[in-house]
């Protein structure tokens, strides 16, 4: 077991090398441990007569991919009376020329496509 103090002497070469070592150790210890819980899971499930792969819950494929969601955009229901290329659905925030023409006395239907 190591001590501060002996990790604090080490190389950054030899710390390098302890790390990998020590990651190599935890890999190996997690398929032990793996390796242990499929064998004792095999064992409870044989204890009510089933096999591991009849009571284990098959993985699912690789999620399918969602498709982006097409949106089919509103339809203009207001043209500005003064550039009919500018247009507006009714919904959401109401663009300057709308509010504009209203604010100058320019009834709403009027605008309507």
């Amino acid at each position: 077991m190591f001590t501060k103090s002996d990790l604090k002497e080490m190389s950054r070469k030899e710390l390098e090398r302890l790390l990998s070592d020590v990651k190599k150790a935890l890999q190996a210890a997690r398929n032990r441990d793996q390796r242990e819980a499929r064998k004792a899971a095999t064992k409870a499930a044989a204890e009510f007569g089933f096999s591991l792969g009849e009571i284990s819950e098959t993985k699912p494929s690789a999620p399918a991919k969602k498709k982006p969601k097409v949106k089919n955009p509103s339809k203009p229901m207001y043209a500005n009376p003064d550039d009919k290329k500018q247009t507006w659905t009714g919904k959401g925030r109401q663009p300057n020329w709308f509010r504009s023409q209203v604010e100058s006395g320019t009834a709403p239907d009027a605008m309507r496509i």
